[in-house]
């Protein structure tokens, strides 16, 4: 299936029922008095994070969600029934939007989690709230009030630990077919990945952490070129980058340039992303001859000035691709000791 990170769509909570205006009848009582009961309250939108769902494509073919409407009051101070609420399923991960004033709603990161988008109007008054010493029988009721309306917009962000970063054919599908089961497509040309992929890298039984093949990068991204912004909210929520570069680029590239023209992407989108934790993996080195390869990767360690961690592997090959994973594996756990001895 096609991967659908971003939709539009209109949500309407439903309006509340009408008061009645009512009076007892009843025999032998010809004066009763007022009876009439208040309407029910409309029924509230809410968005629900499923972990079965991974695209936004549902809602490409429904745009327009409508919660019921509450019933009016009746006589016999009897209320109508309230609208039920309607739930709308949507991918873990998934940030809302108000289009009218561009504010982020919520973001629905955990499975289960429930988000109120359009509150349900609330019942009218009855005509048996309005009676007093002076007013016996009031022929008053108010109306119920309107659901709120709204137009969200939903943009889906990948939820993975570890993100790979590069330049198209750097080889990031290739490395995430070595370490897990995902199985994005591979071609000798650029931009053969176009939508995320998501695989899982399992240490042991209960180690493990999730990688995400993302599209490639290309220079002007951050301001829409190839596939721009798509590619870079993806990275957003990773807590590790792994940078892809070849290390012997066929059309004879710069590997340091292509570095710092990534970097530089990443800083016009958000500057904080440079602060991450990113690692350098030199990829493809089965095309370089075996004692070529460290001082060709030296080279553009220090042409990069880099002080970060760097591994030459091949994901082809498989080579050197393990002892990287167990290298993230330790540094998520280091992590996670870190925060843990920080809160105690």
């Amino acid at each position: 299936m096609k991967f659908v990170d971003e939709a539009t769509i209109h949500v309407h909570a439903g309006d509340g029922g009408n008061g009645c205006v009512s009076f007892r009848r009843e025999k032998f009582i010809p004066f009763g008095g007022p009876d009439g009961g208040d309407g029910g309250d409309g029924g509230s939108v809410w968005l629900l994070a499923d972990e079965g769902l991974n695209t936004l494509v549902d809602f490409r073919h429904q745009r327009v969600f409508r919660a019921k409407r509450g019933e009016n009051g009746m006589g016999r101070q009897m209320s109508g029934k309230g609208g039920e609420d309607l739930v709308i399923r949507v991918p873990v991960g998934t940030v809302v939007i108000n289009v009218d004033t561009d504010e982020e709603i919520g973001d629905l990161t955990e499975n289960g989690a429930r988000l109120l988008v359009a509150q349900g109007g609330h019942g009218g008054k009855g005509n048996i709230h309005f009676k007093s010493s002076t007013n016996r029988a009031p022929r008053r009721a108010t109306p119920g009030s309107p659901g709120e309306e709204r137009e969200l917009k939903l943009e889906l962000k990948v939820l993975a630990d570890v993100g790979l970063l590069g330049f198209p054919n750097a080889g990031k599908s290739t490395l995430i077919r070595a370490v897990s089961a995902a199985t994005p497509k591979v071609a000798d040309y650029p931009f053969t990945t176009l939508q995320p992929h998501l695989g899982v890298v399992r240490i042991e039984a209960d180690r493990s952490f999730v990688i995400a093949d993302i599209p490639g990068l290309i220079e002007g991204a951050a301001e829409g070129a190839g596939l721009g912004v798509q590619f870079l909210k993806h990275v957003a929520r990773t807590r590790l980058l792994l940078h892809v570069v070849d290390l012997a680029p066929f059309d004879g590239s710069d590997p340091a340039a292509q570095v710092r023209a990534i970097e530089s992407e990443l800083k016009r989108f958000d500057p904080k992303l440079l602060k991450r934790p990113r690692w350098l993996v030199f990829n493809k080195a089965d095309l370089v001859p075996e004692d070529e390869r460290e001082q060709t990767a030296k080279a553009i360690v220090r042409k990069l000035r880099w002080k970060q961690p760097w591994y030459v592997v091949s994901a082809i090959a498989r080579e050197g691709t393990w002892p990287l994973m167990l290298d993230i594996q330790r540094f998520f756990e280091e992590e996670r000791r870190a925060a843990a001895e920080a809160d105690a």
